[in-house]
C-alpha cells in the first residue's frame, strides 16, 4: 500500500525535472487503466465527470466533486491531482475552506482556476485572484500536507487571449505560494515558451486540448515540465461512442469493429482486482 505522503513526495518530485504526462480519468476503471499503461502520476477531470453524469462542466456541486475525488484517490496507487475549479468559493475565506477539504480527500495536488463563471466578467480581478490564491496556499500549508497548488489563468479559454495579461497573472500567482502555472488555451510554440520563460524556474502545465501536432518531446523541447489532458480522454471516448450510435442510426454496425475485445477487458479488470488483493 503506497501511503498518502509516498504519493505527495512522488508527485512534487515530477515537478523537479523533464516533462511528465498527467492523463485525466473520469471514473474508477479509467483511473484503474491508466495506471496499468505505466502514468506515474493522473488527474481528475471535472468536465469528464460532469459528463459521465448526464451534466455539463462546472454544475457538480462541491460535496459531490469531493467524493468523486476521494474515489480516484482510494482507486489508485499513483499521485491525484484534483481539478479543483474556481474553488467552489467566491471569496478567498471560501476557496480556503474547500482547499483543506479537498487535502482530507488524500490528493497529491490541487488546481485553483481564476475565472467566474460569469460571461460578462469572466476573470476575477487579478488583486482578488491573488488573493484566491494565496488563501489556497496558506490553507495548504495550514494542514501540514504536502499538496502541489497549481494555479490557472483562464484567459485564453474566456476569449481573452492576451499572453501579457496571462503572464502577468501567473507571475502574481507565483507571488501568492503556486507551485505551478497552468494557463489552458496555450496553442502556439511562440505563447507556450513565453510563459515558460517568463515564470521559469517554476514548472509550466500544458494542456492537450486536441490534435495539436505536438510530441511529447516537442512539448518537452519547450521547457514544460507538465501535460495535462482535461476532458480530451472522456471526449475521445464520447467521439467513439457518438460515431457509433451514429452508424446504428444508418443501419451499420462498422464501429463495433474498433470495440476492445470483451474477453481483453474483463481479462484487465480481473487481473487488476487480483494484483490489488495480493
Amino acid at each position: 500500500m503506497t501511503s498518502t505522503a509516498d504519493k505527495r513526495r512522488a508527485f512534487r518530485k515530477l515537478h523537479e525535472s523533464g516533462c511528465f504526462v498527467l492523463p485525466n480519468p473520469w471514473d474508477i476503471g479509467t483511473t484503474r487503466f491508466l495506471e496499468a499503461a505505466g502514468f506515474a502520476a493522473l488527474a481528475t477531470t471535472s468536465a469528464g465527470y460532469a459528463f459521465s453524469r448526464g451534466r455539463p462542466d462546472g454544475t457538480v456541486a462541491r460535496d459531490e466533486m469531493l467524493a468523486h475525488i476521494a474515489e480516484l484517490v482510494a482507486a489508485t496507487r499513483l499521485p491525484v491531482n484534483a481539478d479543483f475549479e474556481a474553488g467552489y468559493a467566491a471569496d478567498p475565506a471560501g476557496v480556503a475552506e474547500s482547499v483543506a477539504l479537498c487535502v482530507e480527500t488524500g490528493v497529491a495536488g490541487l488546481s485553483i482556476e481564476d475565472a467566474t463563471g460569469d460571461a460578462a466578467a469572466p476573470l476575477y480581478p487579478r488583486d482578488e485572484a491573488v488573493a484566491r490564491v494565496r488563501a489556497a496556499r496558506r490553507a495548504i500549508d495550514a494542514s501540514g500536507a504536502d499538496v502541489v497548488l497549481t494555479a490557472r489563468a483562464e484567459c485564453y479559454l474566456v476569449g481573452r487571449p492576451d499572453i501579457a495579461e496571462v503572464i502577468a497573472r501567473l507571475t502574481a500567482y507565483i507571488g501568492a505560494g503556486a507551485d505551478c502555472v497552468y494557463a489552458p488555451g496555450l496553442r502556439s510554440r511562440a505563447d507556450i515558451s513565453a510563459v515558460v520563460e517568463a515564470v521559469a524556474p517554476v514548472p509550466v502545465n500544458l494542456l492537450m486540448p486536441g490534435a495539436l501536432g505536438f510530441t511529447v518531446d516537442d512539448v518537452a523541447a519547450l521547457g514544460v515540465r507538465r501535460i495535462s489532458t482535461g476532458s480530451t480522454l472522456s471526449r475521445v471516448a464520447w467521439g467513439a461512442f457518438r460515431a457509433a450510435v451514429e452508424e446504428m442510426q444508418a443501419g451499420s454496425f462498422a464501429p463495433f469493429g474498433a470495440a476492445m475485445p470483451f474477453a481483453d477487458a474483463n481479462a484487465f479488470f480481473r487481473d487488476d482486482a487480483a494484483r490489488r488483493a495480493g
